[in-house]
């Protein structure tokens, strides 16, 4: 063999390995997922932002939001007050229609519609019947929703309700510790839970059964504190949940900084998948919706990327064989 051919072929059998290691590598996941899930203006505005950039989001719905007058007054959360919710009610049956027609068309478009109980209490002293109580209301109040404010309910709604509503967040992410909780949400058909906190983008872990998965710490800020991955907490250091929308770029500016480091790390390291939570509401002159907007249009268009709902990273995340039973968190 002549010294180029073979200078060839050992060019080539160093670049082959390289080259299936890059093939074998899996996309970086990034998962963003919704509190609360009731302004219906908000409702079009994620629905829009996803389409555009072929993402899927999670929709943590809190019931309250599809309860009227009548449903309102019968509500009673566990250790609380009839007709008492930290997050209000719906305004009117016409704000309820609204939302209904936005959960369904999210659904049809491939969003997760997930659970965040009803009243957004804190229930981390809660027991398992307490948890069952409020998981029963939530899906009882999402059974009849249709008709308790004068409508057809579309084809397909029922199954919906029954058995795809896979996931539970705790309002807070105050998840009782022990196995109540989780107990609870066996029982009521849940397969995922998202109320964990981690030291940074972790692998879900699978605990008796119940895949969990945790908001991550990411570094934000001048001195790279960290900070819970969620807009309420950015808000909360920002301007100590004080509405300050004069500085609304500054803030944009930080947290769209934050999230696109975060995600540079894992997308240049182990491709661990990102996690991000937001709320409906549009804190300091909307500084985070921007920045999350930001970023999904960054990202969510590159071929190494899914940005998905947490029901859909779950078999991706099996595929990889990157599912743990001990936490570590």
């Amino acid at each position: 063999m002549s010294r180029p051919i073979l200078a060839t072929c050992l060019a080539a059998s160093l670049i082959l390995p390289a080259t299936a290691t890059a093939a074998d590598r899996p996309k970086q996941l990034v998962i963003i997922s919704f509190d609360g899930a009731h302004d219906n203006a908000l409702w079009l505005k994620s629905r829009e932002m996803a389409a555009k950039n072929g993402a899927h989001f999670t929709y943590f719905l809190s019931c309250t939001f599809l309860m009227n007058e009548a449903a309102k007054k019968a509500y009673q959360a566990p250790h609380q007050k009839r007709g008492k919710s930290n997050v209000g009610f719906a305004q009117s049956d016409d704000e309820v229609r609204e939302r209904l027609g936005n959960i369904w068309h999210a659904h049809l478009e491939g969003h997760d519609i997930s659970s965040h109980a009803c009243g957004h209490f804190d229930g981390r002293q809660w027991s398992e019947a307490d948890w069952s109580a409020e998981y029963a209301t939530f899906h009882a109040t999402l059974k009849n929703a249709w008709k308790s404010v004068g409508l057809e309910e579309p084809a397909g709604w029922q199954d919906l309700v029954d058995h795809g509503i896979k996931g539970f967040r705790a309002p807070y992410l105050s998840a009782t510790a022990g196995a109540d909780m989780i107990t609870a949400e066996k029982k009521a058909g849940f397969t995922y839970d998202a109320s964990l906190v981690t030291k940074g983008p972790a692998m879900p872990v699978e605990e008796d059964g119940m895949i969990r998965f945790g908001l991550p710490l990411i570094p934000e800020g001048p001195n790279d504190k960290p900070i819970i991955g969620m807009d309420y907490n950015l808000f909360v250091r920002h301007s100590k949940r004080e509405e300050d929308s004069a500085d609304s770029k500054e803030f944009e500016d930080r947290a769209y900084a934050a999230f696109s480091r975060a995600f540079d790390r894992q997308y240049d390291g182990n491709r661990i998948p990102l996690q991000l939570g937001f709320h409906f509401v549009e804190m300091n002159g909307g500084a985070y919706w921007r920045a999350l907007n930001r970023l999904v249009g960054d990202v969510c268009h590159r071929a190494e990327v899914a940005c998905v709902s947490y029901s859909e990273a779950i078999p991706m995340i099996e595929g990889r064989g990157k599912l743990e039973r001990t936490s570590g968190l």
